[in-house]
């Protein structure tokens, strides 16, 4: 992997080249400027932010020698040369932080939505608590930011606490004026909701399906806008950049569309990255599921019909003598398209593995910074299986979150013998943020030898719960159990990173054109440990904040038609024939749970440094297994497909969650160590992954030939 990794503070300035801890423990020499600095000086964002214009305003001199010609100004409409498209704003990923952002720039150009499965699934989908916001008067924006701060272990940037904590409200005021409907109490207003970590009620929520109601607004404006094109099953490759020197400029992206398997080149002026997280890093994750099964049912549909409508031509043309033979082909291709439907709708339902890190991996390999990647969430309780009464028929990709908000409106947590824990490991009891909630049931199931607790809301009245979350109460009682009169087993999960691709105030990056918005990016919100609901709502500031800096750089920005060509194509994997093909995609399934095994073991809730260390080794060398695999079976360095393409972005992300991690000489947040297992002061610095020209695997290296200004 291409990185070296610094721990340094929250802040900016110039000082003397540092050696750091390379990913394969090389020490290696960084002369560049570097982000360091003390406590109580000028904030990092403001540092980074500023550093990040300065670079901007040398941007013009290498526009200058790329010799962009046309299409100043907005592009007009969605244009396209052969497997290339034009538009003046890229867009990758459909979540709330996506498409708010898509609404607001399409206002001045043109704007391509790409998604890699139906435009509805992203983690947005599933957010099932609420987004949090100041919008009582005994509440504060000051509370808001305390705990904010207090919940992300005191890793937090200020300014951008405040930034956030204070323009939420308007954020979701917004929302409302959109269509998107929130529940309100009996006086009329808006209904808040109290989850962990929170000093005050400020949750507003749509029953226990805030997000499928938030994107579900968002999605009608989005369609109705002549300005947007969205692309849906089209899964984002690479970055498509050039570097003059130290400067690194984004044009685009390369897709793959997984339908077709034809390869799409967007060339844009400004790109969003707004693809979510890597929560797939590990077996079991809150967030969407994979679609093998209705993927391969897709598939076995699609080629049947094609055989049959191919017998129908030819019955068809001897329709006389063959009447009888035309009528069985007939019903037998109905049914057929009617199983290919069905199929197609179960694959929306349970939607494309989301959550694989492809924004954060793209982002790498094009030389943005990344930071803070150790701080992996586990959400306390996602359903257990194991704890139901009827089990689901086959095992899930992903666990059914059950969301903080039950603890918030008083639900208790119990080991097998039905006595209470929390209290003995922290006097906020079931209150206590995430991280403290996760570690204290990781502890009781390993003391006890367990493999869930449970968590009980059944003391509260019916009615109330039934109205509060409808949505997890039909899923328990599709499994036999009522949770008006049963606890719900549950237990902790991956469900949401920390760290990301770093960003200033504007969403901006080091990658000239390049934003970055959502659980992809690392603006310095969360800290070390993400507050409940406080996602959606960073999602909603950031694609805010991110809109005036992209059209001014849009503004100044020229499209040459001639540039679709200075970079070579990534191709379909199509000449390896299906056999081989098929070989590939078997194996590459095996090491993806053989990756995801690794991660939990080792690099789970609680973490040492010999496991982290054996982590490290065990995914070097499944990855050389791997890509030996892929290239000795005539798998060569452009390819790309889907299952492939998703493998090389969950080794490169979890690369940087061990090799951050191993940096990370103290436990805070959601990083807890037994070798270091106190918070030390000095060491309250942010993780910074920098870039690095080293390639040393083909995860960390792009696709295709980068292109020099």
């Amino acid at each position: 992997m291409a990185t070296g990794i610094a721990s340094v503070s929250g802040q900016l300035h110039l000082r003397k080249p540092v050696y750091w801890r390379s990913s394969y423990g090389k020490a290696q020499c960084h002369s560049n400027v570097i982000l360091n600095g003390m406590q109580n000086q000028i904030p990092w964002s403001y540092w980074v932010s500023k550093f990040l214009r300065v670079h901007r305003s040398n941007y013009s001199q290498c526009q200058v020698k790329t010799n962009w010609k046309s299409h100043s100004g907005t592009i007009n409409s969605c244009q396209r040369d052969g497997s290339t498209r034009y538009f003046d704003f890229a867009v990758i990923g459909s979540g709330i932080a996506g498409l708010r952002y898509a609404l607001e720039v399409a206002k001045h150009g043109t704007v391509a939505v790409i998604t890699k499965a139906e435009p509805h699934e992203s983690n947005t989908n599933y957010a099932q608590g609420g987004v949090s916001a100041v919008l009582c008067p005994m509440d504060s924006v000051e509370s808001h930011m305390q705990d904010t701060i207090v919940a992300g272990a005191y890793l937090c940037d200020e300014e951008t606490v405040r930034v956030v904590c204070t323009e939420g409200p308007e954020r979701i005021k917004e929302l409302i004026a959109m269509g998107a409907s929130f529940d309100h109490g009996e006086d009329g207003n808006l209904h808040l909701a109290r989850e962990g970590g929170h000093s005050h009620r400020r949750i507003v929520h749509a029953a226990d399906m805030t997000g499928r109601e938030i994107e579900r607004a968002l999605l009608e404006a989005v369609f109705k806008h002549p300005n947007i094109h969205v692309f849906q099953h089209h899964f984002a490759i690479d970055l498509l950049t050039t570097q003059d020197g130290s400067d690194i400029v984004c044009h685009g992206v390369d897709t793959i569309n997984t339908e077709t398997q034809e390869v799409i080149r967007f060339i844009s002026k400004v790109t969003l990255l707004a693809s979510g997280g890597a929560g797939h890093t590990y077996p079991s994750t809150t967030n969407p599921p994979a679609t093998t099964v209705y993927r391969e049912a897709c598939s076995r549909s699609q080629k049947a019909l094609r055989r049959y409508e191919a017998d129908l031509q030819r019955v068809t043309d001897e329709r006389n003598s063959l009447t009888l033979l035309l009528g069985q082909r007939e019903e037998e291709i109905k049914d057929l398209r009617a199983e290919l439907a069905k199929a197609y709708r179960d694959q929306a339902d349970l939607s494309e593995q989301v959550a694989t890190g492809d924004g954060m991996a793209m982002a790498h390999r094009a030389q943005a910074v990344i930071s803070n990647m150790e701080f992996v969430q586990f959400h306390p309780t996602a359903l257990a299986d194991e704890g139901l009464p009827i089990r689901p028929t086959r095992t899930r990709e992903n666990a059914f979150l059950i969301t903080e908000a039950v603890r918030g409106d008083g639900g208790i947590l119990y080991n097998l013998d039905m006595e209470r824990f929390m209290p003995m490991y922290d006097e906020r009891a079931e209150l206590a943020p995430r991280d403290v909630v996760a570690r204290s049931i990781d502890d009781q199931l390993k003391k006890r030898g367990e493999k869930y607790v449970l968590l009980d809301i059944s003391y509260k009245p019916r009615e109330k719960v039934l109205s509060h979350f409808p949505n997890i109460a039909a899923e328990c009682l599709r499994h036999g159990l009522d949770i008006t009169q049963q606890p719900i087993p549950v237990v902790p999960a991956a469900h949401y990173m920390c760290g990301g691709v770093r960003a200033g105030l504007e969403g901006e990056t080091n990658v000239h054109g390049l934003y970055v918005a959502g659980e992809v990016a690392c603006t310095g919100l969360h800290g070390a440990n993400r507050l409940a609901s406080n996602s959606l709502l960073e999602a909603l500031v950031f694609a805010r904040r991110a809109v005036q800096p992209s059209i001014d750089h849009m503004n100044v920005s020229r499209i040459d038609h001639g540039a679709s060509s200075w970079w070579s194509r990534p191709v379909a994997p199509m000449l390896l024939g299906d056999t081989v093909h098929g070989k590939v995609i078997h194996r590459t399934r095996e090491v993806r749970k053989e990756l995801q095994s690794i991660m939990w073991e080792y690099v789970g809730i609680v973490r040492s440094t010999s496991r982290l260390t054996a982590a490290e080794k065990r995914i070097r060398e499944l990855e050389l297994e791997w890509e030996t695999y892929l290239f000795q079976h005539g798998w060569e360095p452009t390819m790309v497909g889907v299952e492939a393409c998703e493998m090389r972005n969950l080794f490169c992300c979890a690369n940087l969650v061990v090799n951050s991690a191993l940096s990370r000489h103290e436990s805070r947040g959601l990083h807890y160590t037994i070798d270091f297992p106190h918070v030390e002061e000095s060491k309250r610095l942010p993780t910074i992954i920098f870039p690095s020209q080293r390639n040393s695997s083909w995860s960390s290296r792009q696709l295709h030939r980068q292109q020099i200004c």
